[in-house]
Protein backbone atom coordinates (compact mmCIF):
# COMPACT_ATOMS: atom_id res chain seq x y z
CA UNK A 1 0.00 0.00 0.00
CA UNK A 2 2.90 2.60 0.92
CA UNK A 3 4.76 1.34 -2.48
CA UNK A 4 1.64 2.06 -4.28
CA UNK A 5 0.82 5.61 -2.48
CA UNK A 6 4.99 6.53 -3.77
CA UNK A 7 4.49 5.71 -6.89
CA UNK A 8 1.19 7.74 -7.69
CA UNK A 9 3.49 10.45 -5.58
CA UNK A 10 6.08 10.06 -8.05
CA UNK A 11 4.04 10.08 -11.57
CA UNK A 12 2.18 13.39 -10.30
CA UNK A 13 5.37 14.44 -9.45
CA UNK A 14 6.73 14.05 -13.37
CA UNK A 15 3.78 15.43 -14.48
CA UNK A 16 3.99 18.71 -12.39
CA UNK A 17 7.49 18.92 -13.64
CA UNK A 18 6.72 18.53 -17.61
CA UNK A 19 4.08 20.63 -17.49
CA UNK A 20 6.22 23.49 -15.38
CA UNK A 21 8.80 23.10 -18.10
CA UNK A 22 6.16 23.31 -21.17
CA UNK A 23 4.92 26.62 -19.41
CA UNK A 24 8.59 27.81 -19.20
CA UNK A 25 9.05 27.40 -23.12
CA UNK A 26 5.67 29.03 -23.49
CA UNK A 27 7.15 31.69 -21.46
CA UNK A 28 10.34 31.61 -24.07
CA UNK A 29 8.36 31.58 -26.83
CA UNK A 30 5.71 35.03 -25.64
CA UNK A 31 9.05 36.39 -24.88
CA UNK A 32 10.67 36.26 -28.09
CA UNK A 33 7.38 37.64 -29.66
CA UNK A 34 7.48 40.11 -27.66
CA UNK A 35 11.27 41.07 -28.81
CA UNK A 36 9.25 41.26 -32.33
CA UNK A 37 6.90 43.38 -31.47
CA UNK A 38 9.67 46.01 -30.12
CA UNK A 39 11.62 45.72 -32.80
CA UNK A 40 8.45 46.55 -34.91
CA UNK A 41 7.86 49.31 -32.75
CA UNK A 42 12.12 50.69 -33.19
CA UNK A 43 11.77 49.87 -36.61
CA UNK A 44 8.53 51.58 -37.70
CA UNK A 45 9.52 55.06 -35.00
CA UNK A 46 6.37 54.62 -33.15
CA UNK A 47 7.30 54.38 -29.82
CA UNK A 48 6.52 57.41 -29.30
CA UNK A 49 2.63 56.49 -30.92
CA UNK A 50 1.13 56.58 -27.08
CA UNK A 51 2.22 59.60 -25.51
CA UNK A 52 1.41 58.97 -22.01
CA UNK A 53 2.41 55.36 -19.71
CA UNK A 54 1.06 53.32 -18.00
CA UNK A 55 -2.45 54.74 -19.60
CA UNK A 56 -3.15 55.10 -23.09
CA UNK A 57 -4.79 58.08 -23.82
CA UNK A 58 -5.87 58.37 -20.45
CA UNK A 59 -7.36 55.19 -20.67
CA UNK A 60 -6.75 52.19 -18.48
CA UNK A 61 -4.37 50.04 -21.21
CA UNK A 62 -6.78 47.18 -20.81
CA UNK A 63 -9.88 49.26 -21.82
CA UNK A 64 -8.27 51.32 -24.65
CA UNK A 65 -10.73 50.57 -27.63
CA UNK A 66 -10.31 48.58 -30.81
CA UNK A 67 -11.41 51.18 -32.50
CA UNK A 68 -8.53 53.49 -31.94
CA UNK A 69 -5.62 51.02 -32.72
CA UNK A 70 -4.84 52.00 -35.94
CA UNK A 71 -1.20 53.65 -37.65
CA UNK A 72 1.43 53.81 -35.27
CA UNK A 73 -0.98 53.01 -32.15
CA UNK A 74 -1.34 49.54 -32.85
CA UNK A 75 2.07 48.44 -32.80
CA UNK A 76 2.98 50.50 -29.19
CA UNK A 77 -0.08 49.29 -27.74
CA UNK A 78 0.10 45.61 -28.86
CA UNK A 79 3.55 46.13 -27.57
CA UNK A 80 2.68 47.20 -24.20
CA UNK A 81 -0.47 44.25 -23.85
CA UNK A 82 2.14 41.61 -25.12
CA UNK A 83 4.77 42.84 -22.56
CA UNK A 84 1.99 42.48 -19.64
CA UNK A 85 1.34 39.14 -20.67
CA UNK A 86 4.92 38.08 -20.46
CA UNK A 87 4.90 39.89 -17.04
CA UNK A 88 1.66 37.93 -15.67
CA UNK A 89 2.97 34.55 -17.05
CA UNK A 90 7.01 35.48 -15.54
CA UNK A 91 4.93 36.07 -12.08
CA UNK A 92 3.46 32.48 -12.52
CA UNK A 93 6.52 30.62 -13.61
CA UNK A 94 8.39 32.27 -10.36
CA UNK A 95 5.61 30.82 -7.83
CA UNK A 96 5.42 27.83 -9.72
CA UNK A 97 8.74 27.35 -9.20
CA UNK A 98 9.00 28.32 -5.90
CA UNK A 99 6.21 25.79 -4.85
CA UNK A 100 7.58 23.16 -7.03
CA UNK A 101 11.48 23.23 -7.54
CA UNK A 102 13.19 21.04 -4.81
CA UNK A 103 16.72 23.13 -6.35
CA UNK A 104 17.21 26.28 -4.28
CA UNK A 105 19.21 27.81 -6.99
CA UNK A 106 16.36 26.92 -9.78
CA UNK A 107 13.75 28.95 -7.65
CA UNK A 108 16.64 31.82 -7.13
CA UNK A 109 16.40 31.87 -10.85
CA UNK A 110 12.35 32.63 -11.05
CA UNK A 111 13.13 35.03 -8.49
CA UNK A 112 15.47 37.40 -10.53
CA UNK A 113 13.17 36.93 -14.10
CA UNK A 114 10.52 38.44 -11.67
CA UNK A 115 12.94 40.95 -10.96
CA UNK A 116 13.83 41.24 -14.89
CA UNK A 117 10.41 41.34 -16.22
CA UNK A 118 9.26 44.46 -13.58
CA UNK A 119 12.80 46.13 -14.52
CA UNK A 120 11.54 45.74 -17.91
CA UNK A 121 8.48 46.86 -17.20
CA UNK A 122 10.22 50.17 -15.80
CA UNK A 123 12.47 50.86 -18.91
CA UNK A 124 9.70 51.12 -21.40
CA UNK A 125 7.75 53.42 -19.14
CA UNK A 126 10.92 55.89 -18.50
CA UNK A 127 11.42 55.70 -22.98
CA UNK A 128 8.05 56.96 -22.96
CA UNK A 129 7.59 59.78 -20.51
CA UNK A 130 11.32 60.69 -20.47
CA UNK A 131 11.84 60.38 -24.35
CA UNK A 132 15.39 59.05 -24.25
CA UNK A 133 17.05 56.66 -26.90
CA UNK A 134 19.59 55.35 -24.46
CA UNK A 135 16.92 54.20 -22.19
CA UNK A 136 15.61 52.24 -25.77
CA UNK A 137 18.83 50.68 -26.11
CA UNK A 138 19.17 49.34 -22.63
CA UNK A 139 15.73 48.46 -22.87
CA UNK A 140 16.55 46.48 -25.75
CA UNK A 141 19.28 44.58 -24.06
CA UNK A 142 17.57 43.92 -21.12
CA UNK A 143 14.97 42.04 -23.10
CA UNK A 144 17.49 40.00 -24.28
CA UNK A 145 18.96 39.01 -21.40
CA UNK A 146 15.69 38.73 -20.27
CA UNK A 147 14.75 35.62 -22.90
CA UNK A 148 18.33 34.33 -22.20
CA UNK A 149 17.43 33.88 -18.42
CA UNK A 150 14.34 32.45 -19.08
CA UNK A 151 15.50 29.59 -21.70
CA UNK A 152 17.86 28.41 -18.83
CA UNK A 153 15.22 27.83 -16.72
CA UNK A 154 13.38 26.33 -19.62
CA UNK A 155 16.45 24.23 -19.96
CA UNK A 156 16.92 23.20 -16.61
CA UNK A 157 13.04 21.93 -15.78
CA UNK A 158 13.91 19.32 -18.48
CA UNK A 159 14.37 15.46 -17.92
CA UNK A 160 17.28 15.93 -20.10
CA UNK A 161 18.65 18.23 -17.58
CA UNK A 162 17.83 16.45 -14.66
CA UNK A 163 19.46 13.00 -16.39
CA UNK A 164 22.45 13.97 -17.79
CA UNK A 165 24.59 12.85 -15.10
CA UNK A 166 24.12 9.28 -15.88
CA UNK A 167 24.19 9.93 -19.39
CA UNK A 168 27.37 11.89 -19.34
CA UNK A 169 28.95 8.34 -17.20
CA UNK A 170 27.04 5.98 -19.36
CA UNK A 171 28.17 7.46 -22.68
CA UNK A 172 32.29 7.62 -21.57
CA UNK A 173 32.03 3.94 -20.45
CA UNK A 174 30.32 2.43 -23.24
CA UNK A 175 31.76 4.07 -26.19
CA UNK A 176 35.14 2.82 -24.86
CA UNK A 177 34.00 -0.63 -23.59
CA UNK A 178 35.53 0.11 -20.04
CA UNK A 179 34.66 -1.25 -16.66
CA UNK A 180 32.33 0.75 -14.76
CA UNK A 181 35.74 1.39 -12.02
CA UNK A 182 37.25 3.17 -14.48
CA UNK A 183 34.17 5.64 -15.24
CA UNK A 184 36.48 8.14 -12.75
CA UNK A 185 39.20 8.59 -15.34
CA UNK A 186 37.20 8.61 -18.51
CA UNK A 187 35.01 11.49 -17.10
CA UNK A 188 38.25 13.28 -15.95
CA UNK A 189 39.19 13.32 -19.79
CA UNK A 190 35.50 14.34 -20.76
CA UNK A 191 36.21 17.55 -18.40
CA UNK A 192 39.79 18.88 -19.98
CA UNK A 193 38.54 17.90 -23.14
CA UNK A 194 35.17 19.92 -22.64
CA UNK A 195 37.04 23.05 -20.98
CA UNK A 196 38.59 24.56 -24.21
CA UNK A 197 34.53 24.16 -25.35
CA UNK A 198 33.40 25.48 -23.02
CA UNK A 199 35.15 28.87 -22.85
CA UNK A 200 34.54 29.22 -26.58
CA UNK A 201 30.83 29.10 -26.72
CA UNK A 202 30.94 31.15 -23.31
CA UNK A 203 33.15 33.53 -25.58
CA UNK A 204 30.93 33.49 -28.22
CA UNK A 205 27.69 33.91 -26.16
CA UNK A 206 28.65 37.07 -25.11
CA UNK A 207 30.23 37.81 -28.70
CA UNK A 208 26.37 37.36 -29.75
CA UNK A 209 25.09 39.27 -26.74
CA UNK A 210 27.07 42.28 -27.79
CA UNK A 211 26.68 42.20 -31.20
CA UNK A 212 22.73 42.82 -30.41
CA UNK A 213 23.65 45.77 -28.47
CA UNK A 214 25.28 47.07 -31.49
CA UNK A 215 22.12 46.51 -33.78
CA UNK A 216 20.10 47.92 -30.94
CA UNK A 217 22.47 51.07 -31.00
CA UNK A 218 22.30 51.49 -34.14
CA UNK A 219 17.96 50.78 -34.66
CA UNK A 220 17.46 53.35 -31.98
CA UNK A 221 19.76 55.90 -34.34
CA UNK A 222 16.21 56.44 -36.07
CA UNK A 223 18.29 56.89 -39.05
CA UNK A 224 19.03 55.85 -42.49
CA UNK A 225 21.77 53.46 -42.04
CA UNK A 226 24.94 54.39 -42.47
CA UNK A 227 26.37 51.98 -45.16
CA UNK A 228 24.08 51.00 -47.43
CA UNK A 229 25.77 48.24 -49.61
CA UNK A 230 27.15 44.56 -48.64
CA UNK A 231 28.78 43.02 -48.78
CA UNK A 232 31.48 46.17 -49.58
CA UNK A 233 31.24 49.34 -47.92
CA UNK A 234 30.73 52.55 -49.49
CA UNK A 235 32.22 51.15 -52.42
CA UNK A 236 35.58 49.70 -50.42
CA UNK A 237 36.22 47.18 -48.07
CA UNK A 238 37.08 49.46 -45.60
CA UNK A 239 35.35 52.73 -45.65
CA UNK A 240 37.02 56.14 -45.86
CA UNK A 241 36.04 58.41 -42.60
CA UNK A 242 37.85 61.29 -43.79
CA UNK A 243 36.17 65.01 -43.75
CA UNK A 244 36.16 64.84 -47.89
CA UNK A 245 34.65 61.63 -48.07
CA UNK A 246 31.86 62.42 -45.58
CA UNK A 247 31.00 65.12 -47.34
CA UNK A 248 30.88 63.39 -50.65
CA UNK A 249 28.85 60.48 -49.33
CA UNK A 250 26.51 63.16 -47.56
CA UNK A 251 26.03 65.00 -50.95
CA UNK A 252 25.52 61.48 -52.57
CA UNK A 253 22.70 60.54 -50.18
CA UNK A 254 21.33 64.63 -49.91
CA UNK A 255 20.47 63.98 -53.57
CA UNK A 256 18.32 60.71 -52.50
CA UNK A 257 16.49 62.33 -50.11
CA UNK A 258 18.58 60.04 -47.08
CA UNK A 259 19.97 61.38 -43.46
CA UNK A 260 23.73 62.85 -43.47
CA UNK A 261 25.93 60.15 -41.53
CA UNK A 262 29.20 60.50 -39.56
CA UNK A 263 32.22 58.50 -39.07
CA UNK A 264 31.06 57.67 -35.98
CA UNK A 265 27.97 55.93 -37.53
CA UNK A 266 29.76 54.32 -40.32
CA UNK A 267 32.37 52.52 -37.90
CA UNK A 268 29.45 51.69 -35.66
CA UNK A 269 28.29 49.44 -38.67
CA UNK A 270 31.25 48.56 -39.50
CA UNK A 271 31.91 46.93 -35.70
CA UNK A 272 28.80 44.83 -35.97
CA UNK A 273 30.13 43.44 -39.51
CA UNK A 274 33.73 43.10 -37.86
CA UNK A 275 32.12 40.65 -34.96
CA UNK A 276 29.79 39.28 -36.87
CA UNK A 277 32.96 38.04 -38.86
CA UNK A 278 34.57 36.95 -35.50
CA UNK A 279 31.01 35.02 -34.50
CA UNK A 280 30.99 33.23 -37.51
CA UNK A 281 34.42 31.73 -37.32
CA UNK A 282 33.77 30.94 -33.22
CA UNK A 283 31.11 29.16 -34.02
CA UNK A 284 32.29 27.50 -36.65
CA UNK A 285 35.15 25.95 -34.63
CA UNK A 286 32.90 24.97 -32.09
CA UNK A 287 30.87 23.00 -34.21
CA UNK A 288 34.25 21.66 -35.73
CA UNK A 289 35.48 20.48 -32.30
CA UNK A 290 32.18 19.14 -30.78
CA UNK A 291 31.95 16.77 -33.94
CA UNK A 292 35.86 15.98 -33.77
CA UNK A 293 36.11 15.62 -29.83
CA UNK A 294 32.83 15.05 -28.50
CA UNK A 295 31.01 13.21 -30.71
CA UNK A 296 29.33 10.81 -27.85
CA UNK A 297 27.17 14.16 -26.71
CA UNK A 298 24.18 13.93 -29.48
CA UNK A 299 22.52 17.05 -27.86
CA UNK A 300 25.82 19.30 -28.43
CA UNK A 301 26.41 17.79 -31.74
CA UNK A 302 22.60 18.68 -33.02
CA UNK A 303 22.72 21.85 -31.04
CA UNK A 304 26.40 23.44 -32.92
CA UNK A 305 25.21 21.95 -36.61
CA UNK A 306 21.88 24.34 -35.57
CA UNK A 307 23.97 26.87 -34.38
CA UNK A 308 25.38 27.05 -37.25
CA UNK A 309 22.49 27.01 -40.03
CA UNK A 310 20.76 29.96 -38.08
CA UNK A 311 23.98 31.86 -38.60
CA UNK A 312 24.07 31.44 -42.29
CA UNK A 313 20.63 32.60 -42.16
CA UNK A 314 20.98 35.46 -39.76
CA UNK A 315 24.08 36.79 -42.58
CA UNK A 316 21.59 36.14 -45.10
CA UNK A 317 18.81 38.53 -43.14
CA UNK A 318 21.99 41.08 -42.29
CA UNK A 319 22.46 41.19 -45.60
CA UNK A 320 18.86 41.62 -46.97
CA UNK A 321 18.25 44.34 -43.98
CA UNK A 322 21.09 46.74 -45.31
CA UNK A 323 19.97 46.14 -49.34
CA UNK A 324 16.33 47.29 -48.07
CA UNK A 325 17.82 49.98 -46.17
CA UNK A 326 16.24 48.26 -43.00
CA UNK A 327 12.70 47.46 -44.06
CA UNK A 328 10.85 47.06 -40.63
CA UNK A 329 9.79 43.51 -41.24
CA UNK A 330 13.25 42.04 -42.20
CA UNK A 331 14.98 44.27 -39.45
CA UNK A 332 13.11 42.54 -36.89
CA UNK A 333 13.80 39.29 -38.50
CA UNK A 334 16.98 39.95 -38.21
CA UNK A 335 16.63 40.73 -34.51
CA UNK A 336 14.50 38.04 -34.04
CA UNK A 337 16.66 35.88 -35.11
CA UNK A 338 19.46 37.00 -33.34
CA UNK A 339 17.88 36.62 -30.09
CA UNK A 340 17.34 32.75 -31.52
CA UNK A 341 21.14 32.61 -31.91
CA UNK A 342 21.60 33.67 -28.30
CA UNK A 343 19.62 31.20 -26.65
CA UNK A 344 21.35 28.59 -28.40
CA UNK A 345 24.78 30.19 -27.46
CA UNK A 346 23.16 30.25 -23.86
CA UNK A 347 21.98 26.36 -23.93
CA UNK A 348 24.94 25.05 -25.00
CA UNK A 349 27.03 27.26 -22.54
CA UNK A 350 24.75 25.78 -19.69
CA UNK A 351 24.91 22.06 -20.96
CA UNK A 352 28.42 22.52 -21.78
CA UNK A 353 29.00 23.66 -17.79
CA UNK A 354 26.82 21.04 -16.83
CA UNK A 355 28.89 17.86 -18.49
CA UNK A 356 32.11 19.20 -17.21
CA UNK A 357 31.02 19.67 -13.49
CA UNK A 358 29.66 16.54 -14.02
CA UNK A 359 33.32 15.47 -15.04
CA UNK A 360 34.98 17.22 -12.65
CA UNK A 361 32.83 15.93 -9.89
CA UNK A 362 33.19 12.54 -10.96
CA UNK A 363 37.10 12.60 -10.93
CA UNK A 364 37.20 13.44 -7.70
CA UNK A 365 35.81 10.48 -6.73
CA UNK A 366 37.88 7.65 -5.54
CA UNK A 367 37.77 4.67 -8.53
CA UNK A 368 36.84 1.96 -5.51
CA UNK A 369 33.53 4.09 -4.94
CA UNK A 370 33.21 4.20 -8.54
CA UNK A 371 33.39 0.70 -8.90
CA UNK A 372 31.13 0.14 -6.11
CA UNK A 373 28.54 2.94 -6.78
CA UNK A 374 27.26 3.86 -9.88
CA UNK A 375 26.89 7.77 -10.88
CA UNK A 376 23.51 8.91 -9.19
CA UNK A 377 21.34 10.85 -10.94
CA UNK A 378 20.36 13.73 -8.24
CA UNK A 379 23.99 14.32 -7.41
CA UNK A 380 24.44 17.06 -9.22
CA UNK A 381 20.96 18.88 -9.71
Amino acid sequence: MRQSTSENSAVVERRSSKWLNRFAWLTCVATLLLICSGGMVTSKNVGLAVPDWPTTFGYNMFLFPVSKWVGGILFEHTHRLMGSLVGFLTIILAVWLWLSEDRQWARILGVIALAGVILQGILGGLRVTMMKAEIGIFHACVAQAFLGLLVVIALVTTNFWRHLPASVVEATTRSRGQEQANSTALSSQVSQRLTPLRLLVFATTIAIYVQLALGATMRHQHRDLSILDFPTANGAWIPDTGAAALAKINAWRDARGLSDVTAFQIWLQMAHRFLALIIAIAIIAFAVRVLRDSPRFAALKKLSILWLALFICQIALGAWTIWSNKAADVTTAHVALGAVMLSFGVSISAICWRISRIGRDVALRRPDDAARRPYQRGRIA
